[in-house]
């Protein structure tokens, strides 16, 4: 389980002084549930299974550097991307990449890292996390304007450290590899990053009713490939994943597959 000090790299510790006070059974009532925002909702287990999800992060990323692995996929939920430094929010508690990301810097001594979000939503709290620290450079893209309705003077070009392409409903994958080979390869290259770590969301598949791209399994696994041959040369191979939106559940453990199928180097 990820502890205080862990969380409080990221979050002020009144979000996790407001989680325990809000444990169902301590509201008034006993109710079953609490509400942290019109789309996070606590129950009983949640701060267990949030701690446990950044904890995760923060062990693989402990594996990775330490050698034991190559790479890492961290199979949690809640997802993270969206929780900011006071306030959960579209389902996420803690931050679990920027915990993580944050740890590598801190505890390991890392100069420069690079943070890959491909979830159909804008990672607005990874973003709060790290704009405008030139030891971090975010890639994204996602389907905009689409939840968290980030501002578009927000997206970027006031924050050099922050590469965001904001794309429209029924964006495919042949624009999405486009992209990616223009806008995103480059940044990585040259940031150098000593280790990756993605916001690995698999909601803009086609599939996923949340939102409207139309990314397929081998879209993933593409994009896979490319971020691991910018962590060979510049990394030691060194990549934290981890999991974040994805709800149709046949399209979301196909493209897990896909994804882990190109970690593994089995695809």
């Amino acid at each position: 389980m990820a502890t205080p000090a862990m969380i409080g790299r990221v979050h002020d510790a009144a979000l996790l002084e407001l989680m325990v006070a809000r444990l169902p059974g301590q509201v008034a009532g006993g109710k079953p549930y609490a509400v942290l925002d019109p789309d996070t909702l606590l129950n009983a287990h949640t701060l267990d299974a949030a701690l446990r999800a950044a904890g995760a992060a923060v062990a693989a990323t402990d594996a990775v550097i330490a050698g034991e692995v190559e790479n890492a996929f961290c199979s949690i939920r809640p997802p993270g991307h969206h929780a900011q430094r006071a306030h959960a929010m579209g389902f996420c508690f803690f931050n679990n990449v920027a915990i993580a990301a944050r740890h590598a810097l801190t505890v390991h001594g890392m100069t420069r890292i690079a943070i890959v979000d491909f979830d159909v939503h804008h990672g607005n709290g990874t973003q709060e996390a790290f704009q405008d620290d030139p030891r971090v450079l975010m890639v994204s893209f996602f389907q905009h304007p689409f939840y968290p309705f980030s501002a578009v003077a927000e997206l970027g070009e006031a924050h050099n450290n922050m590469i965001n392409q904001p794309l429209p409903a029924y964006t495919g994958g042949d624009v999405v590899r486009r992209l990616v080979k223009e806008v995103w390869l480059p940044a990585l290259h040259a940031h150098q990053p000593q280790m990756l770590f993605i916001s690995a969301g698999f909601d803009a598949h086609r599939e996923d009713d949340i939102g409207q791209m139309g990314l397929v399994e081998d879209d993933y696994a593409w994009i896979t490939r490319q971020l691991m041959a910018v962590a060979r040369q510049h990394a030691g191979g060194r990549i934290v994943s981890c999991l974040e939106g994805g709800y149709n559940l046949s399209a979301l453990g196909r493209s897990v597959a896909a994804h882990l199928k190109a970690l593994a180097q089995l695809d």
